[in-house]
């Protein structure tokens, strides 16, 4: 028989259905249902400037909006051939950290609600807040952050925001190894983890998964390292990867990411050159196209817009890492149980406004 999981269940994290074949408890077949919250993003953007154009590309996910945005303007930037301020790359980098950071704790919280543990959930978005202040302080938000801009960011640093950040980061590293001892030590997250969901290197690779779920299937493959932007060709990092390609490699993956995140935060405050951090851009952009991609936390995200030669892009197109990876939904799925989907659906960071865009 067939199951609904959703559209309102709360494993789905969104606003999307995911139906399964069942025979017993045991999972034969699946089919995810998207659209239900789709709003046209791509083509309300032919229809606006665009620097108006940056606060929609903001709301394609409440989780990172700071990546989006900052891809829309790489994209443009591409199209009309600017380069960006070295102390503007730097800004970049530090603040999508930041909101790598505060996109992995929310889905960490989340997913142990999921699994039961409450008090998960309860340090998760406690944590989150203080990058999510940090953010507040340069951009005056807390969600939808309107900061990145084509040609660099809407405005400097403030005064003592480079202190608070490395503040910030020593914070983040002993809360990280208190998270570890709360989920490594709890026998129900590993038993509802540990050989859950397996996805195989070939398979991810062939179905064009990106971000955590692929580099947890053993393909090291970041493209902050492997195609790198802004400053981070700058930046000491390691990509952070596992073999075993199951839900707890996919939540070592993240809890690992954190931590290099920290690093680089560190490394981009501290090596923030001095300088310009925005060039004017033209109101009117050539007749061309413009591409760009970025390692948003969630997979690989690309957009690509044209232009016509108005004020006004003539056609945008948004690559979603999350509508590829619930695309591969059956091969996560199938052989498992029924209460295994809440862990296996729950491990892949869902945002559904990137995917119904």
């Amino acid at each position: 028989m067939w199951i609904n999981m959703g559209p309102q269940h709360p494993m789905t994290h969104g606003l999307w259905n995911l139906r399964i074949k069942v025979d017993g408890e045991t999972i034969v077949d699946a089919e995810p249902e998207v659209g239900y919250l789709h709003r046209g993003i791509e083509k309300i953007c032919e229809n606006r400037t665009f620097t108006q154009v940056i606060p929609i590309t903001d709301r394609l996910c409440y989780g990172s909006s700071m990546s989006w945005s900052h891809l829309y303007c790489r994209s443009v930037e591409d199209l009309m051939g600017l380069e960006v301020p070295p102390r503007a790359q730097y800004i970049r980098v530090a603040v999508l950290e930041m909101q790598r950071i505060a996109s992995h704790l929310m889905w960490l919280a989340a997913y142990a609600a999921d699994l039961g543990m409450m008090a998960g959930f309860i340090y998760g978005m406690r944590d989150r807040e203080v990058f999510v202040d940090l953010l507040q302080d340069l951009t005056g938000s807390r969600l939808t952050y309107n900061y990145p801009r084509v040609g660099g960011v809407s405005h400097d640093v403030p005064p003592g925001w480079d202190k608070d950040a490395l503040r910030a980061c020593d914070y983040m590293e002993q809360r990280l190894r208190e998270y570890e001892d709360i989920y490594e030590g709890s026998k129900i997250f590993m038993m509802r983890n540990v050989g859950v969901g397996v996805l195989k290197r070939d398979l991810a690779m062939n179905l064009g998964v990106t971000g955590p779920p692929m580099r947890a299937s053993g393909a090291k493959y970041d493209l902050r390292k492997d195609r790198p932007y802004e400053a981070y060709d700058e930046m000491d990092f390691q990509v952070c990867s596992r073999t075993e390609g199951d839900c707890f490699a996919r939540y070592r993956v993240r809890m690992d990411e954190m931590w290099e995140s920290c690093r680089i935060i560190r490394q981009a405050v501290q090596k923030m050159p001095k300088g310009e951090w925005r060039v004017v851009a033209p109101r009117n952009a050539p007749a061309g196209t413009g591409v760009a991609m970025v390692e948003d936390p969630r997979g690989e995200g690309m957009m690509y817009v044209v232009g016509d030669g108005t004020d006004r892009p003539y056609r945008l197109k948004i690559r979603s890492p999350i509508f590829v990876t619930v695309s591969a939904a059956p091969q996560f799925l199938v052989g498992y149980k029924i209460a295994d989907v809440v862990a296996i659906m729950g491990g892949l960071d869902m945002c559904i406004g990137e995917n119904d865009r």
